[in-house]
C-alpha cells in the first residue's frame, strides 16, 4: 500500500489484479480490472481532448452500477474533481448540485436522464450516459466531434493495444480536493463537503490495515448508494483496492433482493445500516424465539446453547453463511436486537462516521467490541467529548485527523461554523466515552434521519414543504417503525374561517401528502401524517422542542396510509 497517495494505490490495484474479476451487475457477465482500466483509459482520451483539465468539476448521478464504479475512478485518477449525486434526488435538486459544483461535465443514468432538462445546466460542456458511455447532449459540435473520433485518437494512443504497462495516472497530492459531496439536494440548505486525497487514502489505510482478509477472491455486494460516503468507501473503494469483487444491486434493495444477493454471491464482508439488520431479526429470528417452547428452551441450561447454535446457523445464513463480519453504520441498533446478537454470538460490530469525515471516525473489529458503543477512534484520528467530565457527562463530540473535511465548498460561513476556534470538528452529535476510547452515542443535536437502504433524511427539508401549505402552521417530521411520519399543527384561524371539521382536516392532509411526497425521493416520503391537536410545546426562542416529540403513540388522529 501507498501511504500518501489514494491514486497510486487504485492504480496498482489494477495493475496488479489485472485478469481478476473486479466488478459486475448483480446476475450479469462480470468486468476484469483489464476491462476496467481499458474503460478508464477511454474516458481520460475523452475528458482530454474536451479539454477537462485538473480540478475541474465533473458530476456522476446513477443508480448503483459496475459503469458507476469506472466512472468514478476514470474522474479521480484524471486529476478532476468528482462530484457524486444520489440518484433518487429529484431533477431540480440534481440541477442545484450540477450548478452549485460548477461541473464541466455530467455522467448520468438513462432513467434519470429522461426526465432532466438540459437547460437547467447551463454551464455543463457535455452529458454522457453511464449504461454505455455515450454521448446524449453537448454545448458545441466541438465536444460531439472529439467523441466521434474517441476510438480514433484511442488507437492513435495506444496502437499495439491497451495493457496494463499502460496504467500511469499522476499521483496526487494528498491535500487536494478529490471529491465535494453533497449532504442534500436543495438549494437552500445544500452543502458540498470538500473530501481531499488525504482523506479518502486514511479511510483506505484504516480498512486495508483492519480487514486484510479482504483481498482477491473475496467477493462483497454493493447494496448502499454508491454516492454516499459510507457506501462509496467500503463497498466500492476499499474492496477495489484490494481486489476483491464488487456486485452491485441495480435494483433498490429490497428484502427480498438482498437475501437473494447474499444467498448467491456469499460476500466476505456486509457493510449495512441497522434497518437492514433488524428487518431480518424482527422477520426471521424474533418469531421463533418468542414462541413458549422456545423461550423454555432458552431458559434450560445445556440445551439453550444448542438452540443458540441453531438460531445462530440460521441467521448466518440469511446473510451467505461466508462473512467474517457485518459492520452496522449510520445509526445504533436497536438495544434488543443488539443484546440477543451478542447472547448468541453473532460476528457484527457498529461503527461511528460521518461524511465530513469520508467517513469513519470509531470502529472496533466484532470481537473486541463493546455492545453500545460504536468502538474506539480509528488511527490518524482523535475524538473528544466536549465536556468536563468525558466518561460520565454528556457532551458533544468532536474530532480531528486525516479524515476531516476541507470545509463546505463556496460556504465559508458552514466551514467557520463547523470548526471550534482550535480546529475541532464539531459532529453535532452527543455522548460519552470510556477509559478504554470506547465512544457511546446518547443522542443526535442534529435532525438528520438515515433511511433503510443508508441514505441521509433531512426532516427540515420536508418540514419547509409542509410548513409552505396554508393550511399547517408548523411541523415535525420523524421516523417511526422504519417509516417516515409527519407530526403538524394545523393553523386554527383557517379551520374556522373556512369550517373544516376533522372529517375534512384529515381528507385535505391525504391531498396534501400527495403533494409533498411528489416533490420528495421515494426513500424519505411521508407514509403517515398525524393530526397534532395543541400547538407544539416551544423554547424561549419560539422553537420546537423536538426532543419532546418522538413518537406518534399518543397521536390517533392520522391520515391513511
Amino acid at each position: 500500500m501507498n501511504r500518501t497517495s489514494f491514486i497510486a494505490n487504485v492504480q496498482y490495484s489494477l495493475i496488479n489484479n489485472w485478469d481478476s474479476p473486479a466488478l459486475s451487475d448483480f446476475k450479469a457477465e462480470s468486468k476484469s480490472f483489464a476491462e476496467v482500466a481499458n474503460q478508464i483509459a477511454r474516458l481520460h482520451t475523452y475528458y482530454k481532448e474536451c479539454k477537462i483539465e485538473k480540478g475541474d468539476k465533473i458530476a456522476l448521478c446513477g443508480r448503483n452500477s459496475s459503469n458507476w464504479v469506472i466512472s468514478y475512478f476514470s474522474i479521480l485518477t484524471y486529476g478532476a474533481v468528482a462530484v457524486p449525486i444520489l440518484n433518487e434526488f429529484k431533477p431540480e435538486s440534481i440541477y442545484n448540485i450540477v450548478n452549485h459544483s460548477e461541473a464541466k461535465m455530467l455522467l448520468v443514468g438513462d432513467v434519470i436522464w429522461e426526465v432532466m432538462d438540459k437547460t437547467k445546466m447551463p454551464e455543463l460542456h457535455a452529458i454522457i450516459l453511464i449504461q454505455d458511455f455515450t454521448l446524449v447532449a453537448c454545448t458545441d459540435c466541438e465536444y460531439e466531434k472529439a467523441f466521434d473520433k474517441l476510438e480514433e485518437l484511442f488507437l492513435k494512443k495506444y496502437p499495439n493495444g491497451f495493457s496494463k504497462e499502460d496504467v500511469k495516472y499522476e499521483k496526487d497530492n494528498p491535500e487536494e480536493l478529490a471529491m465535494i459531496s453533497y449532504t442534500s439536494g436543495t438549494s437552500s440548505i445544500s452543502k458540498g463537503v470538500m473530501i481531499s486525497y488525504k482523506a479518502l487514502n486514511s479511510n483506505l489505510l484504516f480498512a486495508t490495515d483492519t480487514m486484510p482478509f479482504m483481498k482477491s477472491g473475496c467477493n462483497i455486494v454493493s447494496i448502499l448508494p454508491m454516492a454516499h460516503m459510507y457506501g462509496l468507501s467500503f463497498e466500492i473503494v476499499f474492496p477495489f483496492v484490494a481486489g476483491v469483487h464488487i456486485h452491485s444491486l441495480t435494483k433498490a434493495p429490497s428484502p427480498a433482493i438482498v437475501a437473494e444477493a447474499f444467498a448467491r454471491v456469499k460476500p466476505d464482508l456486509i457493510i449495512a445500516v441497522p434497518l437492514i439488520i433488524e428487518k431480518i431479526y424482527n422477520n426471521k429470528i424474533k418469531p421463533s424465539i418468542e414462541k413458549p417452547l422456545t423461550k423454555l428452551l432458552l431458559k434450560t441450561p445445556i440445551i439453550n446453547h444448542i438452540i443458540k447454535k441453531k438460531i445462530l446457523n440460521s441467521l448466518n445464513q440469511a446473510f451467505g453463511g461466508k462473512f467474517y463480519q457485518i459492520i452496522v453504520g449510520g445509526a445504533a441498533i436497536n438495544q434488543e436486537v443488539e443484546t440477543f446478537f451478542k447472547d448468541i454470538g453473532f460476528k457484527y460490530t457498529v461503527g461511528y462516521g460521518m461524511t465530513e469525515c469520508a467517513p469513519i471516525l470509531n470502529y472496533s473489529d466484532w470481537s473486541t467490541f463493546v455492545p453500545g458503543s460504536c468502538g474506539r477512534p480509528v488511527d490518524r484520528m482523535q475524538i473528544k467529548i466536549d465536556s468536563k467530565d468525558p466518561a460520565n457527562i454528556v457532551g458533544e463530540i468532536l474530532a480531528k485527523g486525516d479524515n476531516v473535511t476541507m470545509g463546505y465548498y463556496k460556504n465559508p460561513e458552514a466551514t467557520e461554523a463547523a470548526f471550534t476556534k482550535d480546529g475541532w470538528l464539531k459532529t453535532g452529535d452527543l455522548g460519552i466515552i470510556d477509559k478504554d476510547q470506547n465512544l457511546f452515542i446518547k443522542g443526535r443535536s442534529k435532525n438528520m434521519i438515515l433511511s433503510s437502504n443508508g441514505s441521509n433524511i433531512y426532516p427540515e427539508e420536508i418540514e419547509d414543504i409542509l410548513n409552505s401549505n396554508p393550511y399547517i402552521q408548523e411541523s415535525i417530521v420523524l421516523q417511526e417503525e422504519g417509516k417516515i411520519v409527519a407530526l403538524v399543527y394545523l393553523d386554527q384561524e383557517k379551520l374556522k374561517q373556512y369550517k373544516i371539521d376533522l372529517t375534512r382536516s384529515l381528507h385535505i392532509m391525504k391531498v396534501i401528502k400527495g403533494v409533498v411526497n411528489k416533490k420528495l425521493p421515494s426513500y424519505s416520503q411521508i407514509s403517515y401524517i398525524y393530526i397534532k391537536e395543541e400547538e407544539f410545546e416551544k423554547t424561549p426562542k419560539r422553537s420546537i422542542k423536538r426532543y419532546l416529540y418522538t413518537t406518534t403513540a399518543n397521536m390517533p388522529i392520522k391520515t391513511e396510509k
